[in-house]
């Protein structure tokens, strides 16, 4: 080869490096650029990092709002940033104790604030890899969650609708991550999961992922399958909720039935989230 085309094929191959170098570049927030599995297509994501620090993109989030489920003692906010918000490229969901007035009331009505977003109504998805890369609070009282629901909810009602609980971890029970399925079968409420201990999940992030197809749904902390459901088994009078397209929730609950007696001298604690990733297997060729 002579120099000239030496000094070419050295360029096309240094070019290339710095183009995979970059396909494979950490965002702002230390991340990794979206790499779909074998046999996935990244087909939605927030990686939070794309947005100035404020509030959530409201194109791809809502809120609940008020006093919601399980006898929680948090008053979930709408677009407040001192409970949501874009700080340096992650979403930080943050609980706090303090008097809460919502606007409009004329009095305080909560001792604790936090968030719970969510997709309904602006995106849905019926199987894939649901995949979220976050880190936990810790202390007693807390009940950060990474989940989904039925999009028919408001049709038929819980559990009908189903629920594909993604990761949960409670206070009382420190460095468990729990992974449940919620159903309804044979005319009452059914329920499989499992939990797997994870060495202080508020100290690091970790990678909390479903895998979702018309067979079976697997539960993943990073790159441990610690449960699965075969999908026949929430089967009831040929509906499936798990044959539906569900919507993502985040949130962090305080207190309530599950999360137990709250610590006042924890706060705040925060669920960072850095980002949210959705793959789906493209369909098969005709």
């Amino acid at each position: 080869m002579n120099a000239s085309l030496f000094r070419t094929a050295l360029l096309v191959t240094l070019v290339s490096i710095s183009v995979a170098g970059k396909s494979n570049a950490q965002s702002p927030s230390g991340s990794t650029a979206p790499t779909a599995p074998p046999g996935y297509k990244l087909v939605w994501s927030d990686e939070f990092s794309q947005e100035p620090d404020g509030l959530p993109d409201p194109k791809k989030w809502s809120y609940e709002e008020g006093f919601i489920r399980n006898n929680e003692s948090q008053y979930y906010t709408k677009a407040r940033k001192e409970n949501a918000r874009i700080e340096n490229g992650r979403l930080i969901i943050e609980g706090r104790k303090e008097e809460y007035t919502p606007p409009g009331a004329a009095a305080p009505v909560a001792h604790y604030t936090s968030a719970a977003l969510e997709t309904s109504g602006k995106a849905d998805w019926q199987y894939g890899r649901i995949e979220v890369r976050a880190k936990l609070p810790a202390g007693k009282g807390v009940w950060p969650a990474i989940w989904t629901l039925g999009s028919n909810i408001h049709e038929v009602g819980w559990p009908r609708c189903g629920e594909i609980d993604i990761m949960e971890l409670v206070g009382k029970e420190p460095g468990i991550i729990h992974g449940t399925l919620h159903y309804f079968v044979d005319g009452k409420h059914g329920s499989s999961g499992g939990s797997l201990p994870v060495d202080h999940p508020e100290a690091g992030f970790h990678i909390y992922a479903a895998e979702w197809n018309p067979a079976r749904i697997d539960i993943f902390v990073d790159d441990k399958k610690y449960f699965s459901l075969d999908v026949g088994k929430a089967a009831d009078k040929g509906e499936n909720p798990f044959h539906k397209p569900h919507f993502l929730i985040l949130n962090l609950a305080l207190g309530g039935d599950w999360g137990g007696p709250i610590d006042d001298s924890i706060f705040p604690q925060r669920m960072t989230v850095d980002y949210v990733r959705i793959y789906q297997r493209p369909p098969p060729s005709p």
